[in-house]
């Protein structure tokens, strides 16, 4: 049996993912948006949320931004989108539910809203008519060689043909198949006002026609009193009463002091160096332990790579590669996870190959939530970096889930801003047991 040479040379490309990795810097160069730390900004600064969604579930005081991302997506176009993390800064509240939060907050500018409506309203009617159409087939009930052999009754217009011949294979299948796309690329799909997407998030989105200037001045003249009513037309839960009235904000100097900031103004697709080949299963292992004598002895190789927690190994590997990285970005990709063991890991890794988040949905408007992006470790030590030697923050990393359509906060008006609490997995370190 031939022998493995573990020194032996390989040829490996190396691997570029879809992954996007954000790196901080004191220089915002053209991004002035996106951060670590600070104080948020608001899409509008004169209307900001409710106070109240940036109170920690715990001790309900309010919390500092961790991270403040320019959210705008090539798939939504016209969609005004930024992103908010808050934390708690009370070490009591830390592992606590509800002590860090994400927000989204979203404005879709007129010309968006009236192609998205069109097109709403467009594929409203297409279904009615099929749905009519069928109806009345129904009622016609089928001829006498129709419903005796499946075919056209004889004498009809196709009468030259085989009438005990079907057109396809009965057990085929057909239809197109579901296509994923890279979330940064462009594709035809996408390049249409996608908040028709937002209309209808459980069916695929119709390819709307390019509206004419004149006619889409005439459609945001025609439109609802809100956007959301529009874009709600397939969503079943009901309206649970307008919104409470929201919380104003406190003056800066009783808001809790904030983190230093740090620009993401450097980001570039997360590339992996080529892994060395996987040793066979059926070569035998030459190890040289002439000089090792006893010190080897009660050492069992197995267990201790048992006792290795693959995940974590997984997520320690993947970060090592860019050590400098503070956020991971992929609209709708997977998670890269610090445990399977704690709830959020157990929920996500469960979903994973289902074709499901594991998240829950949207509580706007019902719509799935899918993975955004998540804060790495290095986070905390630009956040922390003026206050090293204190009880810091201990996260793993946090994940942050959102509403697949980019929905509209119900009661916000076409063109004005509206902010949502989305999803937030935190993942936190493993405590040291004695």
């Amino acid at each position: 049996m031939a022998s493995y040479d573990s020194d032996s040379d390989f040829e490996q490309e190396y691997t570029e993912t879809s992954v996007l990795l954000g790196y901080a810097s004191n220089d915002p160069e053209d991004d002035t948006i996106s951060r670590l730390g600070g104080i948020p900004e608001w899409l509008n600064p004169d209307k900001p949320p409710s106070a109240s969604l940036a109170r920690c579930g715990a001790c309900k005081d309010l919390m500092v931004l961790l991270l403040q991302l320019n959210g705008e997506l090539e798939r939504f176009p016209g969609h005004d989108r930024r992103l908010y993390v808050f934390s708690c800064r009370k070490q009591t509240c830390r592992r606590k539910q509800g002590s860090v939060r994400a927000l989204r907050g979203n404005r879709i500018d007129k010309a968006a809203a009236a192609a998205a409506a069109e097109a709403a309203a467009k594929e409203a009617e297409e279904a009615q008519a099929k749905k009519e159409a069928e109806k009345a087939k129904k009622a016609d009930g089928p001829g006498l060689g129709e419903a005796l052999f499946g075919t056209k009754p004889l004498g009809g217009p196709e009468s030259g043909a085989n009438p005990f011949a079907t057109s396809a294979n009965p057990f085929s299948t057909g239809g197109n198949r579901g296509v994923s796309s890279n979330p940064f690329a462009t594709s035809a799909a996408t390049s249409s006002p996608p908040a028709a997407a937002a209309a209808a998030p459980s069916t695929p989105a119709k390819q709307a026609e390019p509206a004419r200037p004149e006619t889409t001045t005439d459609a945001a003249a025609s439109l609802p009193k809100t956007f959301a009513e529009t874009l709600n037309l397939h969503n079943t839960q009901r309206p649970s009463g307008p919104p409470p009235p929201p919380e104003p904000w406190p003056e800066s100097s009783a808001l809790p002091k904030p983190y230093p900031v740090s620009y993401i103004s450097d980001a570039e697709l997360e590339v992996l160096d080529p892994e060395p080949p996987e040793i066979p299963q059926n070569v035998r292992m030459e190890v040289d332990d002439s000089s090792a004598g006893d010190a080897g002895a009660g050492i069992d190789k197995d267990t201790f790579e048992s006792s290795m927690d693959a995940v974590f190994q997984k997520f320690a590997d993947r970060l090592a590669q860019n050590p400098d990285q503070v956020i991971r970005y992929e609209f709708g990709g997977q998670p890269l996870l610090y445990s399977k063991d704690d709830s959020v890991g157990r929920v996500l890794s469960a979903a994973a190959g289902t074709g499901r988040s594991g998240m829950p949905r949207c509580g706007n408007c019902g719509a799935g939530r899918v993975f955004e992006l998540q804060l790495t470790p290095q986070a905390i030590t630009e956040l922390e970096a003026d206050e090293l030697g204190l009880d810091g923050m201990d996260w793993g990393t946090i994940i942050v889930g959102v509403c697949e359509a980019d929905c509209v906060q119900r009661g916000v008006e076409v063109g004005e801003v509206g902010y949502l609490e989305e999803w937030c997995g935190v993942q936190w370190e493993e405590l040291a047991t004695n």
